[in-house]
């Protein structure tokens, strides 16, 4: 037989199981178990949205989500184009500048935030509130006269906000809330605390790309009522006209022309969510998850969290750094010839860290991922891990 070269995975050795699903990215995240494209077979494909079955279907995608989340009677919730980028921009170009700004950052999105507000649009008393990779800053620092921005869990960093007990009642600025990968999947506390949360199909729930969504509670719809930005608005940002809101964009029409067959699959993870025991059973499911992989790294000496504070750790987009065998941090080409390896194995997808954040893993653990792949896929780690070592 051929002799085994250093750094290759050992077929002899390796794990009996294997995941069941190998989608452990961060976005576009796994679909639900059991998912199949008989899912999408009543989509009224090729029907307009505007028709009567494509409103009803835009405007279910509202009245489900906010029953599965247990929204306030008074927050509206409504599709918007371009994902959870196309949501956040669309709030901010809309709504700041009527005060200063605080922006709470300690990853790529949340920093993208940052810039926008600085460089784009060029607002004045725009305070950033930041920490690097790893780390949380202090969110008490922020100043409730402020509007303020903020992601709930940082995607890139694996660090989340724990609370929202930092959030006065009594604020005279907007939260604003950028939840994309915090949603559905883990405790966000009082809605009330936010006036406007964000986020897009394709994370917890394990929907499709390109589509946004935009809760606005009734401090967020007054902003937008009593406040003329001064600067141009292009169309997919526009969501006032005369003075006054669109409120049909939260009854299930919208902006610009959706994808039915995307829409059909955010009402098949809907339908899911309920079917499991609804929010609750989402965020139990993600904390058994992350679990798996805490159990794991207390009992590997080589992979840690990228975040030090177990409260404020991600329980869906889990962060690690690795350690070579002499303790010191592991290369980035090691890391990614180990990651390399499992994807050529077709055990896992997907789990690089983000371009920007210090080199490690990045492994999804939302609701749609199963917690016997994730038991499966440490065991591959292990072997791979000896492998790149060897």
């Amino acid at each position: 037989p051929m002799k085994r070269l250093r750094g290759e995975l050992d077929s002899s050795m390796a794990p009996k199981r294997r995941p069941a699903s190998a989608s452990f990215g961060s976005g576009p995240c796994a679909k639900r178990p059991g998912w199949t494209a008989d899912a999408l077979k009543d989509a009224p494909l090729g029907r307009s949205h505007r028709s009567a079955i494509g409103k009803a279907r835009l405007s279910a995608c509202c009245t489900e989500t906010k029953a599965i989340l247990g929204l306030p009677d008074n927050y509206l919730v409504g599709v918007v184009p371009a994902s959870d980028t196309g949501a956040v921009e669309m709030v901010m170009w809309s709504m700041l500048g009527e005060r200063p700004v605080d922006i709470c950052y300690w990853e790529s999105f949340g920093k993208t935030w940052y810039q926008d507000a600085v460089d784009e649009l060029k607002l004045d008393n725009v305070t950033g509130i930041k920490a690097g990779f790893g780390e949380l800053p202090d969110l008490s620092k922020t100043d409730p006269s402020h509007d303020v921005v903020f992601t709930f869990n940082g995607t890139t960093a694996g660090v989340k906000v724990p609370d929202t007990d930092w959030i006065p009642d009594d604020r005279q600025g907007l939260t604003i809330c950028d939840a994309t990968s915090a949603i559905f999947g883990m405790d966000m506390g009082d809605w009330t605390k936010l006036d406007v949360i964000t986020y897009s199909w394709q994370k917890v729930l394990g929907g499709e790309g390109a589509h946004g969504m935009l809760i606005l509670g009734p401090r967020a719809v007054a902003r937008l009522e009593s406040f003329t930005p001064p600067r141009p608005l292009p169309k997919l940002f526009r969501l006032t006209k005369g003075g006054k809101l669109i409120k049909a964009i939260f009854d299930g029409e919208v902006i610009n022309t959706p994808s039915m067959m995307c829409v059909e699959d955010y009402l098949d993870a809907l339908s899911w969510a309920k079917s499991i025991g609804g929010l609750s059973a989402l965020i139990a499911k993600s904390l058994a998850n992350f679990k798996v992989l805490s159990d794991f790294v207390e009992r590997t000496p080589w992979i840690e969290f990228l975040c030090a504070v177990p409260e404020h750790r991600s329980n869906t987009s889990v962060c690690f750094v690795l350690k070579a065998p002499n303790g010191e941090g592991m290369s980035k080409e090691a890391v990614d010839k180990l990651r390399k390896m499992l994807e050529s194995e077709a055990v896992c997808y997907d789990i690089g860290s983000y371009r920007d954040a210090p080199a490690g893993l990045r492994i999804w653990c939302g609701a749609t991922v199963e917690e016997a792949d994730l038991q499966a896929l440490t065991e591959w780690l292990e072997h791979a891990y000896a492998a790149v070592t060897a």
